[in-house]
Parts: C-alpha cells; structure tokens; sequence
C-alpha cells in the first residue's frame, strides 16, 4: 500500500531504530514515574542490560517473556530489551484474575515473566496453577523477593550487549504480542511485528496526533494496551519527548495530580475518564494545566462531553478508532478537522470500507461491518486459524464494529456488531440511543442493550448513572422518555430505565454491555 511514509530498512529492530534517533538527546528526560526519571542514555543502557539478562537465563529468539507489569519506567526497560535482544515480550493486564495469568503462560508458551512486586503472588500462584517453568523475575521487590525468583534490577547488574548488539531482526519478524480482552471467550494472543510500531508513529502518532519533541505525554491507558502503547512508548520515543508514567489506576483524581505536577501537553484517555474529569469537583483550572492536545478511543466520545473539555481546559479531543488488531487508531478526528459526535476520517494510509452482511459495499448513511486495511495490521492470532481467517481476511482485517459514514465522508460509531439491536424489524444502535441520553443535563453515563418482551420481540432498556442530587423515580423515567423521543426514531427510545450507582467496565473503560445483558438473562 502506498503511505508516502518512507518504509523502514528490511532489517529493522525497533527498539535499536528507537535508539537510534535518540542517541542525539542523551540528557534528555524520557519517563517520570512516581519513583524516578530516566534520561534517554539511561533508558537505552538498562534495556541493553535486560537484554543481556534475558539471555543470560537462555531465552532465544522468537520465544515469549510475559510482562506483568505496572506503568513504572521497569516497564518500557523490560519491553524494550526485550526486543532489542529478539526476545517476544507480551504485556499483559495487570488486573486479572490468576486463571487468567495461568492461560496466558500455558498458550504463549512464555519461558520468563518479569512481574510488578505487588502483582508477584498472584503470578506465582498462576505459574503453579499452569505447570510452568518460566522464571519469576520480580521488579521492585526489595527484601521481600519471592523464593526461587530472581530481582529485576539484579539481572540489569549484567554487561550491557553493546548500542550494535541487537538481534538481527526483520522488519515483519514477530516482535510482540498483545492479548485481547477476552470479552466473548477465550484471549486472544494478537501477534505484531516490529515494523507495525514504526508505522503507527509514522502515520498517526506524528501527523495526526501531532507528537513533538517538546510535549510531555500521560497516558492514563496502561502501557500494556494498544492505546496505551502507543501513546506512552513509541510515539514520545519516536520523537524524543517526555512521558509521564502512572503506576495507579486512573481515577479522575490521580489525573488531575499529573496534569498540574508535570503540566503534561498531551493526554490520552478514554471517554468514561473524560466524563468523570468534567463531574468531578476537583476538576483543576485551565491555567494550572498545559495541555495542548488529547485523543480519545475506545468507546464514541459524546458530542457534548468533547465540546465541554474544549471549553473548559482551551484543548481538542482527537476521537478515533483503533483495535488491538490494527495496533493503534486508524480513523480520526485531527487538529483543524473536528466534529465531535463522529470518529472523524481515515487516518492517511488506511484504508476503510464499510460492507453489508454479504461483503458488499453500503451506501453513505446506512450502517456496515468496518473494514480496514493498512501497514500497521497484526499477523494472525497465535494457534487460532479459525478466528484469524474470520478477522484477517487478504489485505483486509473486520473489526467486528459498525459504522455509518456521511456524505462529507465523516463515520459515525453504532456500536459492535454482537451488540446491535433489533426493534420493530429495524436496526438499532445502542451508541445512537446513549447518545442522546447523554445529552441531559441529569444523565452521566448509560448503556443501552436489547431486553426480549413476553412476546419475545426486542425492546430498548437503558441502564443510567445520573448525576448527582438527581433522583431515579418515575417522573425521571418519563422525563428521560420524552426526552430521547424529541432527537430519535420513535421506536428508538428506552421502554424501561434503570438507574445504577456504576456501569460494569473493562480496565480499558469500555462499557461491559454483555454483563448487563446477562443481568436481565
């Protein structure tokens, strides 16, 4: 596919093409943690020693080190020396449960995992659930270092594998792997290459996004999300700025702190985040923060929400679509080309097509299965053929999302395609519902899924967190009601409400619309 974005050399390694181009800047500050800073000659130097630690406990190349670990700068050390020695890195969810840690060593194979203290005993207990083998390798444990397992920072003391050292990779060797979330069976271990990561800097993080060497990037997603990945190592890395990291999960709270200590200029979250930041009566001033620019992803960011940030702190919200699969976003919203409510264009260098259910294109304004194609997309899902061939078709990966497209060529969310519904012989858009729900001054968040009535056909029910002092009642109900009625489709509106203190959510803050079906299962 032509990009007019240079290609990177056949052989490439990314972290080696990372230090590379920041070896011009080594007093530069490239992580802040809640610890400590790294300059971008100690980053390289410690993950140049954790490559050498690696090998030194006999991985080889191409075999898989599981990465368990919170946003400290342990984090891009491990991930980077990883793939400077060829070694496979996986970074995993640090909020599982143990059966899932214990899946994940037995499919990947993994013969290592490198494991947050906090997070080591129930790595632990994972390892002996599996059968595994793989050594323990614990970061900041200090005295309290599990037996039989070895100190991180212990197998950093090795002899660094000189700046020339790197495995001698190709461009689309596997790199890395990133599991999915799981929420419709079992994860699925998505495998990257190492160009994959050069091309979402060189087409998103750079032009879209607008990443400079003088930003200070937080990302409140983790690092061992696609999102989060990007945001918080290869694009600030691929242009020499700074990155803030956050070992905590991200409360509107302990955003706000970093926003105010560190004056980031670009933040990246997610709209649930976005919601509870503007709710919240600790919502810090604009001229106590310095942010320039955010992106959104995830979920739709509503209209009104992106529109209220702008007001509030000077900056834009950039909405877009990535996925695991496609590694980072690949439609959005930019700088000078912003309609809240949609996703926004193409990114260039993507290809989008939206198809009905034979695999036909649809016209604009009727809703398709999204398709994309670009430089970025995974290889397969490792030891899953059946589902590869379903979601890497050719050139082309399905989402599993659908869309809308407008006539100016701006798309529109509707919501997963196991999510939409069915009322009155029509398709309905849980995202188009909840979006004008929203849109009440007493509504701060809501899900929509589909409720069978005793005839069996399918309703419209709506599960609504209000804000607070506002009372879930019957007159609230019909208030809701007539509200949603004067901006949709008649058959559109919810039949039922019901008001709850929270939504279930992933770590990622998607909303968990398949739990709240199953509440009413």
């Amino acid at each position: 596919m032509e990009t007019g974005v240079q290609s990177p050399s056949e052989r490439f390694n990314f972290a080696r093409h990372l230090f590379d181009i920041n070896r011009a800047r080594p007093n530069k500050t490239a992580y802040i943690d809640d610890r400590e800073s790294l300059d971008y000659a100690e980053l390289e130097l410690r993950a140049r020693r954790c490559a050498a630690g690696l090998l030194a406990q006999d991985l080889r190349l191409e075999e898989r080190v599981l990465l368990v670990m919170h946003d400290t700068v342990d984090m891009p050390v491990a991930l980077l020396g990883a793939l400077f020695a060829g070694i496979v890195p996986v970074p995993v969810n640090t909020l599982l449960p143990m059966e899932d840690y214990a899946y994940m060593l037995q499919h990947s194979g993994a013969r290592a995992v490198i494991v947050s203290a906090p997070l080591a005993d129930c790595v632990s207990r994972a390892l002996a659930h599996a059968g595994s083998s793989a050594r323990l390798i614990v970061s900041g444990a200090g005295d309290a270092l599990p037996a039989g397992a070895i100190d991180f920072h212990a197998l950093l003391e090795a002899r660094p594998l000189p700046e020339d050292g790197n495995a001698d990779t190709h461009r689309d060797a596997i790199a890395f792997w990133l599991y999915s979330s799981g929420s419709t069976g079992k994860p699925k271990g998505t495998v990257h290459t190492h160009a994959n990561l050069y091309w979402t800097a060189a087409l998103y993080g750079q032009p879209v996004l607008g990443v400079r060497e003088d930003d200070v990037v937080f990302s409140a997603a983790k690092l061992f999300f696609a999102y989060g990945l990007g945001n918080a190592l290869t694009f600030p890395l691929s242009v020499g700025a700074t990155t803030v990291l956050m070992a905590e999960r991200p409360t509107p709270q302990a955003v706000f702190q970093r926003l105010v200590r560190h004056k980031p200029t670009v933040f990246a979250g997610v709209p649930t985040l976005y919601v509870s930041m503007l709710a919240s009566s600790e919502l810090p001033a604009r001229e106590d923060t310095a942010l320039r620019i955010c992106a959104s992803a995830g979920e739709m960011l509503p209209r009104e929400v992106g529109e209220r940030f702008k007001s509030h702190f000077g900056a834009d919200i950039l909405d877009g679509i990535g996925s695991t699969e496609m590694l980072h976003i690949f439609l959005s919203n930019r700088s000078g080309d912003i309609r809240y409510g949609t996703t926004g264009r193409p990114v260039p260098g993507y290809d989008i097509e939206l198809r009905d259910e034979d695999g036909r294109p649809v016209p604009a304004g009727d809703v398709g299965d999204l398709y994309i194609r670009g430089p970025s997309a995974a290889l397969m899902y490792w030891t899953n053929r059946d589902k590869s061939r379903v979601t890497f078709q050719g050139e082309w990966v399905k989402s599993g999302d659908k869309y809308v497209m407008d006539r100016d060529g701006y798309y529109t969310y509707a919501g997963r395609s196991d999510d939409m519904l069915k009322v009155s012989g029509q398709y309905v858009s849980p995202i188009e519902v909840e979006s004008a729900l929203i849109a009440h001054p007493s509504v701060l968040e809501c899900a929509v899924v589909g409720k069978p009535d005793a005839d069996g056909l399918t309703k419209t029910m709506a599960y609504v967190v209000l804000r607070g002092g506002q009372n879930g009642d019957a007159a609230m109900c019909i208030e809701l009601k007539s509200f949603v009625k004067t901006r949709l489709a008649p058959h559109k509106y919810p039949r039922e409400f019901i008001f709850v203190d929270d939504l279930p959510k992933t770590a990622t803050g998607k909303i968990q619309r398949f739990k709240l079906r199953a509440m009413e299962g």
